[in-house]
């Protein structure tokens, strides 16, 4: 409930600062030594919240679906990319994180790897993937591919960070047990890396969203919200409600993609186990 209410006050807070700045904005923008520091407030660039929600009723086109039924659809198909995506990146960032806990060679060798990765523009990076996939795969696995190539990366580091968290105390009690490499990822570690991994998961999933989003405006994939926005981009002089219609959705698909991770972050946490070491 508590949550909730926070999720709420947040949605009033950035109505009120969005109508806030509308009402006492420069309509051309504030212009600081040549530089414009905020955005114009005028109804081309900054349309009512109202005059966007209104346009979500209204047809697309004349006498065509109305807005709302459209952008549902774009993003009902971004959310199946997005989580083919999320699943295949997690899967990836885990095992590295496994691999690099086990062997510290693979850590010192791969680490660095990793990160470098994450500074490789995505919109460089998408043409690049569609040209390897070519005629192997379709438009929307390059697309999940991309979505993953952003996802591995905080369950990867976060994960390790999990792996390694457990006390040297922990570590040798269960080496006193005669546990091995595997019972002791299974039994400390593992559950020691929960309260690190769920945090990166909803990072991974808004990452997800982030890169199938890009991907699509990238590869020029069809059906999608990256797509749509694009599209309706192109009206953005003679209709600009229309345009935060697809920004609005793409916005919503993150938080439900968040909203999905953290339902299954609630039965895991609440049956971890707790593995606590007293020492004299």
């Amino acid at each position: 409930m508590r949550r909730l209410l926070y999720v709420v006050l947040g949605l009033a807070v950035a109505v009120v600062l969005w109508e806030g700045y509308k009402a006492v904005g420069n309509p051309d923008g504030t212009v600081l030594f040549g530089v414009r520091i905020l955005p114009r407030a005028d109804d081309l660039s900054m349309p009512h919240l109202w005059n966007v929600l209104e346009r979500l009723g209204r047809p697309e086109l004349t006498g065509g679906r109305p807005v709302w039924i459209v952008v549902l659809q774009a993003c009902l198909f971004t959310l199946g990319i997005t989580a083919a995506g999320f699943v295949i990146g997690a899967l990836v960032g885990l095992l590295l994180a496994v691999a690099m806990e086990r062997f510290r060679i693979v850590e010192r060798g791969l680490l660095p790897y990793v990160i470098l990765s994450q500074t490789v523009p995505l919109v460089a990076l998408a043409p690049l993937v569609a040209g390897w996939g070519g005629t192997i795969m379709p438009s929307w696995a390059t697309v999940s591919v991309i979505a993953a190539y952003l996802a591995f990366f905080p369950v990867a580091v976060g994960m390790l960070r999990g792996l390694q968290s457990p006390s040297a105390a922990g570590v040798e009690l269960m080496r006193s047990y005669a546990a091995g490499w595997w019972r002791t990822l299974v039994k400390l570690r593992f559950p020691a890396s929960l309260p690190y991994l769920f945090p990166a998961l909803r990072l991974a999933g808004a990452a997800a969203v982030v890169g199938a989003v890009v991907g699509e405006i990238s590869t020029g994939t069809r059906g999608g919200i990256g797509r749509l926005i694009i599209e309706y981009s192109r009206e953005a002089t003679s209709d600009p409600a229309k345009v935060y219609t697809a920004m609005l959705g793409a916005a919503l698909l993150g938080l439900v993609v968040a909203g999905l991770v953290s339902l299954l972050e609630l039965p895991l946490m609440r049956h971890r186990r707790h593995v606590e070491v007293v020492t004299l």
